[in-house]
C-alpha cells in the first residue's frame, strides 16, 4: 500500500478532529522540513509505547526511520529526543501501581532504557541507519565542561551520519536535577547541536485555542513567534492531559527554542510516517524565532563560532550572498581547512577578502568527495532540489 493510502486510512488512535484553523499570527516563509539543516525529533511516550501493554509500537517505530532515512536521505541531519523507558520497564516489572517511588520509577528506567535502544537499533538498521544511545543529567547540558563533551560527541555522531537517541538517565537523575520532561530536553538539545528545526511530536495537532478534547470551538493555533501570557492561558487552562507535563511543557521548549533562534513544530505524531505528514501540509503549530533571536543566532555565528575552514567563491557568488541566498557547492572554487557538519567556516572572494561567515551543511571530508566526483564549480552530482546548498542563508552572515 502506498503511503498516501497509509496516511488516509491508518490512525494509530482517534482524536478530535474537525476544529477549524485559526488565523495566523503571522505568515511563515516555509511550512516544510527540507529547508531545515539539522532537525531534533522528540518523541512522547503514548506515541511509541503501546500503554495497554508496555510494548514499543514497532509498526510506528518503522514508520518514524522510514522518515527519518528520508530526511537523511537528503542530507539533514537528524537527531532523536525519546521518552518510553519508565513505560516499558514498569510492565517489564509488574509494577503496575500508578504512582511509582522514586526507586521503582529509576529500576523501570534501567530495564527500560535498554529495550527502547534494542527497538530503535533494529528499526533504524532496517533503513540501513545507525543509531546511537545518550543518556543525559541536568548537569550534562548546565556545566560548562560536559556540555562541551557532550556537544562534541552528539556532533562527532552526526558527523559519522549516524542518529542519536537521547533520553534522560532517568536511572541515576535526581528529582532536584532533573529536565522535568523530555520537551525541555529535546529543546536542550537542539541548543546543543546547534539545530534550526525542533520537532515535538505529540498525541494532539498543536496548540489550540483551548482543550480540543472539551470544546468543540476549540481552534489550532497554526503560527506562534512569541509565547505571550495569551499563549500560556491556551494551555494553563486546559485539563491535566493536554496541559500537565503536556501542552505546558511544550510551550516551555517552544520559549527555549525560540530563544536560541530554533524554528519548533507540534505535530499529530500519531499520523503514520509523521514527518512526512508535515511536508506534505498535514496541521500542525509552528513556533517561528522573533528577528531579535535571529540576529542574536547570526551574532554568535559571526563573532563567536571558531572558524576550521574557508571556502573561496567568485564575484557571482558574492552579489547571489549579499543579496541575501544561500551558498551551494557549485559556487564554490576552493575551500581549506578540517570541519564537520555545522561547524563555523569563513567564505572569501577570489581576491582572499572576507565576505561572510556561516555554519556548513557538508563536512570537508565530504565536500572533498563531492568535489572528486564532479570538479568544483562544475556542478552537483546530484539533482535534489536544495541538496547542493553549503550554507543556508540562515546560517550565514555578511563580514565585509
Amino acid at each position: 500500500m502506498a503511503k498516501e493510502d497509509i496516511r488516509r486510512f491508518i490512525r494509530l488512535s482517534e482524536a478530535p478532529r474537525g476544529h477549524r484553523e485559526s488565523e495566523r499570527l503571522f505568515r511563515p516563509t516555509s511550512r516544510k522540513l527540507e529547508s531545515a539543516r539539522r532537525i531534533v525529533v522528540k518523541i512522547g511516550s503514548a506515541l511509541i509505547v503501546d500503554q495497554a501493554t508496555g510494548r514499543v509500537r514497532e509498526p510506528w517505530l518503522e514508520m518514524l526511520a522510514d522518515d527519518v532515512a528520508r530526511l537523511r536521505g537528503r542530507g539533514q541531519d537528524v537527531a532523536v529526543v525519546s521518552s518510553g523507558a519508565v513505560a516499558v520497564g514498569r510492565y517489564a516489572l509488574d509494577l503496575h501501581q500508578k504512582t511509582l517511588r522514586k526507586t521503582e520509577w529509576q529500576a523501570a528506567a534501567a530495564v527500560g532504557q535498554i529495550q527502547l535502544a534494542k527497538a530503535y537499533r533494529e528499526a533504524f538498521a532496517r533503513h540501513r541507519l545507525t543509531a546511537a544511545q545518550i543518556l543525559l543529567t541536568l548537569d550534562d547540558t548546565t556545566e560548562k565542561k560536559r556540555m562541551a563533551g557532550v556537544r562534541a560527541t552528539l556532533i562527532r555522531l552526526l558527523t559519522l551520519q549516524a542518529v542519536p537517541v537521547v533520553n534522560e538517565n532517568d536511572a541515576v537523575a535526581r528529582n532536584i536535577a532533573s529536565f522535568g520532561d523530555n520537551d525541555r530536553l529535546a529543546a536542550r538539545a537542539a541548543r546543543l547541536i546547534e539545530g534550526d528545526t525542533l520537532v515535538l511530536l505529540s498525541n494532539v495537532a498543536g496548540l489550540y485555542s483551548a482543550d480540543p478534547h472539551e470544546s468543540s470551538s476549540a481552534t489550532l493555533i497554526t503560527d506562534v513567534n512569541n509565547v505571550t501570557a495569551e499563549i500560556e492561558q491556551m494551555a494553563g487552562s486546559a485539563r491535566s492531559g493536554y496541559s500537565s507535563g503536556g501542552m505546558v511543557t511544550k510551550l516551555v521548549a517552544g520559549k527555549m527554542a525560540l530563544a536560541s533562534g530554533c524554528t519548533m513544530i507540534i505535530a499529530d505524531g500519531r499520523d503514520p510516517y509523521p514527518l512526512s505528514a508535515i511536508d506534505d501540509g498535514s496541521q500542525c503549530t509552528w513556533f517561528r524565532p522573533s528577528t531579535a533571536a535571529r540576529v542574536a543566532r547570526k551574532t554568535r555565528i559571526a563573532t563567536t563560532l571558531r572558524p576550521l575552514g574557508a571556502l573561496v567563491v567568485d564575484n557571482a557568488a558574492v552579489n547571489q550572498l549579499r543579496s541575501g541566498e544561500g551558498l551551494c557547492i557549485p559556487e564554490v572554487r576552493s575551500f581549506d581547512g578540517d570541519f564537520g557538519r555545522g561547524d563555523a567556516i569563513v567564505i572569501r572572494d577570489i581576491c582572499g577578502h572576507e565576505v561572510a561567515r556561516g555554519l556548513s551543511i557538508y563536512s570537508s571530508a565530504e565536500i572533498r568527495r563531492i568535489t572528486r566526483r564532479s570538479g568544483l564549480g562544475t556542478g552537483w552530482p546530484l539533482t535534489a532540489g536544495s541538496l547542493d546548498l553549503i550554507v543556508h542563508s540562515d546560517d550565514l552572515v555578511l563580514t565585509d
